[in-house]
């Protein structure tokens, strides 16, 4: 009687946690509820301002197709910094969903962590009365019992409760399983969180920057067509005597290319999330009207205002510049220089915002800057250029054209000049 007795009592104990964790569970689901349905609210939210953006770029590439005026830079700087501020309100909604999310979490995480604490006293309450009345001896409790339905009962009530602990601790590992993936989740989130706060951060700049260039664009037009047509003529003629002399200059330098020392083709990732190419690498119908040396020395995307732009590979940033400081509307305008690891570089060029520093280590995906409008451009878009990394470098040299300016930008023999498409991923 006495055994019998005694898992009647450790029945009591695994019931009373169970009614106790009933309130909190219910508790615990009425917030992750609640939690859930902001989420979705957050989602929904992002969704529509996607769309909203997506009006506004389809208002750009429209007007993109339109002879330059007066008229359609300011178009295209209003419907910019319309679809710029519509980029930060979505970057903030998903800060509020990344915060929700980590919220969610974290409750996920006190309620396993209740759990695993809970079925760990269960367990060791168990153990512990088993073990006690085990060591009474189990033979004298028989011995001393005339009811042979309650011995059966007892051993009964012995199997049941063993095959509990084995329960509870198979549920025990599973919890704890799934909390170090909670965890995970958790860290993975607080960090998308701190890459969203520091984009919100890059794309206030940008909206900045934007309002200041329409400013410009004013004051130096004075909102006249005829002015804005002799600025536009100015800075072609400018442009085309800058790229001549470039191009006379690369063309000196000497340069034996062995292509034993570059690594295969497709080594490379997107530079962008989104890819459409705009203008090939070399002789193109483009570049023949567009350059004065008549190839193009790179890949042009497109990517409108403030895209974030990624390190292609492991690599350390050379040096950056704005070739508009020197002179405007000529080249690259902000341009990044990056190092691989692999024999390869690459300069990005006409961004709006620089987020690296010379000498920093980047890796592949990171984002090192955001394409933008700057330098030589007929509309926002990214300009890169690969090159062999032994053969080129950062130079300053003084512009005739530029009136004796000196100018800083990477500089290379014309034949370090590499295809891009070659080593970047097959186009899908």
């Amino acid at each position: 009687m006495k055994l019998y007795l005694a898992y009647k009592k450790l029945f009591k104990i695994i019931l009373t946690v169970t009614i106790l964790l009933i309130p909190i569970a219910f508790s615990d689901a009425q917030t992750a509820t609640d939690l859930k349905n902001q989420i979705d609210k957050k989602s929904a939210d992002i969704s529509s301002l996607e769309q909203e953006i997506a009006s506004y770029q389809s208002q750009l590439d429209t007007l993109g197709n339109q002879k330059s005026s007066l008229s359609k830079s300011i178009k295209e700087l209003d419907l910019t910094r319309k679809k710029l501020v519509a980029d930060i309100n979505v970057t903030q909604k998903k800060i509020d969903k990344t915060n929700l999310t980590i919220e969610s979490l974290s409750s996920d995480i006190n309620i396993k962590e209740n759990v695993i604490t809970n079925n760990l006293e269960s367990i060791k309450a168990v153990i512990k009365q088993t073990d006690e009345y085990e060591r009474s001896g189990i033979t004298e409790t028989l011995l001393s019992l005339d009811n042979f339905t309650l011995i059966w009962n007892d051993i009964d009530n012995i199997i049941t409760v063993r095959e509990s602990i084995t329960k509870n601790t198979n549920l025990l590992k599973q919890t704890k399983n799934d909390l170090e993936d909670t965890r995970k989740e958790t860290i993975n989130a607080k960090n998308e969180l701190t890459a969203l706060k520091s984009e919100l951060s890059d794309q206030q700049k940008i909206v900045i920057q934007n309002a200041n260039e329409k400013n410009k664009l004013l004051a130096q037009t004075k909102n006249s067509e005829t002015n804005y047509q002799k600025l536009l003529k100015d800075r072609l003629a400018k442009k085309d005597a800058f790229e001549k002399e470039l191009r006379d200059y690369e063309s000196q330098l000497q340069f034996t290319l062995d292509p034993s020392k570059l690594p295969g083709g497709g080594v490379l990732s997107w530079p962008l999330d989104s890819i459409h190419i705009t203008q090939m690498f070399g002789k193109t119908v483009d570049s023949v009207r567009l350059y004065a040396s008549g190839s193009h020395s790179g890949v042009d995307f497109r990517a409108s205002i403030g895209t974030p732009v990624k390190a292609m590979a492991d690599g350390t940033v050379l040096g950056f510049g704005n070739t508009d400081d020197t002179c405007v509307g000529t080249s690259f305008g902000k341009w990044i220089f990056i190092k691989y690891n692999d024999g390869l570089a690459s300069a990005y060029g006409h961004l709006s915002l620089i987020k690296v520093s010379e000498g920093q280590q980047v890796k592949r995906g990171e984002i090192v800057g955001y394409s933008g409008n700057t330098g030589h451009t007929t509309g926002p878009h990214l300009h890169v250029a690969v090159y062999v990394s032994s053969a080129v470098s950062v130079q300053k040299r003084p512009s005739t054209t530029c009136g004796g300016k000196i100018y800083t930008m990477p500089i290379a023999p014309i034949g370090a000049y590499l295809d891009p498409l070659f080593y970047l991923p097959k186009l899908p």
